[in-house]
């Protein structure tokens, strides 16, 4: 048993010199390295897109949307009736007719015998007039002689009467030649009465001829009003009669549009018609006249689009008028523009007619103001207090919150009125969060400052 114990303690001491061994050799080691040191703290730079901004030139925009209408609309409406004795063989729904063209005839027997019998009452009326002028010239001459006989009748009575005081003749004879005086007074008189009646019978014939004439130029009208003529180059809308029907009086018989304007009154939001108005000027001082001159004064032009799949169609306009109210729903306002001559400026292919009920836009344009600073609406932020805020690269590259003050917006740009100098480099791109004075890598995209200025110049459709 002893030596079995002093084999085991053997084995125990024998492992006691590698691990002092080792100790030694950890310690050795230890003792050689020196203490770590402690990396200073490091930044790390966010990478985000600018644009830098130059003062450009700025047209004012609005868009709106409405549909075709033609500038007239012309009703055939009868004015006579009868039976339509001619319709054009080309009177058809969409026909471009010409004006001046006779489209409809009313049967027109009816009419031409009115005037014929207008016409001879007239012609008797003017025999009449004519024999009465007759009659009264043998009226005057008459009178003259009677006027002639009873003053010799007066002085042979006269003479009588002196020969009567002498004795030199009878009483009979004094008589005789009395009653002779008054034979001729009433013949004088009898003629007078006649010659004064006759003004009265003219005035009363020449009222007639009046009358007939009046009338004559009824029955001319009705007769003229039977044909029915085109009044301007016009593309036919309705037509409602066909040859051979009767046409009652007021009845619609063709519908026709004008060819030669289109209007469209476009709605815009009242918020885009603003900017296009020039601050200014005191309105209660002018004119109706100038009042309606006011869409020229405004200096406003337009365009009218049409995008329907893969047609791209545009127009040029002419702002003619403004609607007479606004629409309370949707808070926007007509703006009436016209397009001249819409058919004969088609292309075949490219650009069709401008025709009725067509759904296009117009954008409006006012004149161009330059040197205005713009930024894309996207690099606008709301600030801590609600103020509008842009995000700026500095000259070091360090974030710079810079509040502005806004002006017009349109499409995807807004002018900046107040806060931002030419040559600030914006960015363009989401920051989150957005650090005063944070580290920044900025790229510069020249591409979207190109597209940013020509939207603001007008060189791109507003969306």
């Amino acid at each position: 048993m002893a030596r079995l114990r002093d084999k085991g303690l053997v084995k125990r001491l024998l492992v006691l010199p590698p691990l002092l061994i080792g100790a030694a050799v950890l310690a050795f080691a230890i003792s050689g390295r020196q203490a770590p040191q402690q990396a200073e703290p490091s930044e790390t730079a966010r990478p985000v897109r600018i644009v830098t901004v130059e003062p450009t030139d700025f047209v004012p925009r609005a868009l709106g949307y409405g549909f075709v209408q033609p500038g007239s609309i012309w009703e055939a409406v009868a004015e006579v009736a009868g039976k339509v004795a001619y319709r054009h063989p080309d009177l058809e729904r969409g026909r471009v007719m010409q004006a001046g063209t006779v489209i409809l005839r009313i049967d027109p027997t009816d009419y031409e015998l009115a005037v014929a019998r207008i016409d001879s009452n007239l012609e008797s009326t003017e025999a009449e007039l004519a024999q009465l002028a007759i009659r009264q010239a043998n009226i005057e001459s008459s009178l003259k002689i009677e006027r002639r006989s009873l003053s010799l009748a007066r002085e042979d009575l006269d003479r009588r009467q002196k020969l009567l005081e002498r004795g030199n003749t009878s009483q009979v004879s004094v008589d005789e030649a009395e009653t002779a005086v008054l034979n001729a007074e009433q013949r004088v008189q009898d003629l007078e009465n006649e010659l004064n009646l006759i003004p009265t019978e003219r005035r009363v014939l020449e009222a007639d001829r009046a009358l007939e004439q009046v009338q004559r130029q009824e029955a001319q009208r009705d007769l003229e009003r039977t044909e029915i003529t085109l009044p301007f180059d016009a593309r036919i809308a309705e037509v409602n009669v066909e040859e051979t029907q009767f046409a009652s009086v007021g009845q619609t018989l063709v519908v026709a549009d004008s060819i030669d304007v289109a209007e469209v009154a476009a709605q815009i939001p009242i918020d885009q018609v603003r900017p296009l108005i020039k601050p200014g000027g005191e309105l209660s001082t002018l004119s109706a006249q100038e009042l309606s001159d006011l869409p020229r004064r405004f200096g406003l032009t337009a365009e009218v689009r049409l995008v329907s799949g893969g047609l791209r169609a545009s127009w040029e306009a002419r702002f003619d008028r403004a609607s007479d109210s606004m629409d309370q729903q949707t808070r926007t306002i007509g703006m009436v523009v016209a397009v001249d001559e819409p058919y004969r400026k088609a292309q075949p292919g490219t650009r069709p007619p401008l025709t009725k009920n067509m759904y296009v836009e117009v954008e409006l344009r006012a004149p161009l103001q330059s040197a205005r600073i713009v930024v894309p609406r996207v690099a606008v932020h709301q600030g801590p207090d609600g103020s509008r805020v842009v995000y700026l690269a500095s000259a070091d590259n360090r974030l710079v919150i810079q509040p502005i003050a806004l002006g017009t917006a349109q499409g995807d740009l807004v002018v900046v009125q107040e806060g931002l100098e030419a040559g600030a480099r914006v960015l363009v791109s989401d920051l989150i969060p957005a650090i005063a004075g944070m580290l920044l890598e900025p790229s510069d995209v020249p591409a979207l400052a190109e597209r940013l200025r020509a939207e603001a110049a007008g060189a791109e459709a507003l969306r």
